[in-house]
C-alpha cells in the first residue's frame, strides 16, 4: 500500500541518505518543502520524494554542483509551466477542430 506521507527517516532509508543531507537540501533548494506536523516533524509526500531522487541523481551521478542543480530545477519548473500552458492551448484548438468536424457531419446528414 502506498503511503501519503513519509517521515524523514523513511525517506532517508529509501534514498540511502542521512537526515542532515535532506535538511541541507531543504535550505538550498526552494522546491523542497515537506509539510511539517506538530513538533516540526517533516512529512514528505511522493512528489517530494521524486524531486529528491532527481536532486540526488544530478548531484551524485551527473556531478552537478548545488548551484547547477538549483538552476536546472528552475529551468525544469519553467519548462513544465510552459508545457502545461501549451497543452491548454492545444486542447482549445482540438475542441474547435472537433466542433467544426461535427458541424460538417451534421450538414452531411441534413442532405
Amino acid at each position: 500500500m502506498k503511503k501519503f506521507y513519509y517521515t524523514i527517516g523513511e525517506v532517508c532509508n529509501l534514498l540511502d541518505l542521512k537526515p542532515h543531507v535532506l535538511r541541507y537540501w531543504e535550505k538550498e533548494f526552494p522546491q523542497v518543502h515537506p509539510r511539517k506536523k506538530f513538533g516540526r516533524n517533516r512529512r514528505y509526500n511522493p512528489d517530494d520524494i521524486e524531486l529528491l531522487k532527481k536532486i540526488k541523481y544530478m548531484l551524485y551521478t551527473q556531478k552537478y554542483t548545488v548551484d547547477g542543480v538549483r538552476k536546472k530545477l528552475k529551468e525544469m519548473q519553467k519548462n513544465k509551466n510552459q508545457i502545461e500552458f501549451n497543452f491548454s492551448e492545444d486542447k482549445n484548438e482540438i475542441k474547435k477542430k472537433l466542433i467544426n468536424e461535427l458541424k460538417a457531419v451534421r450538414e452531411l446528414l441534413k442532405k
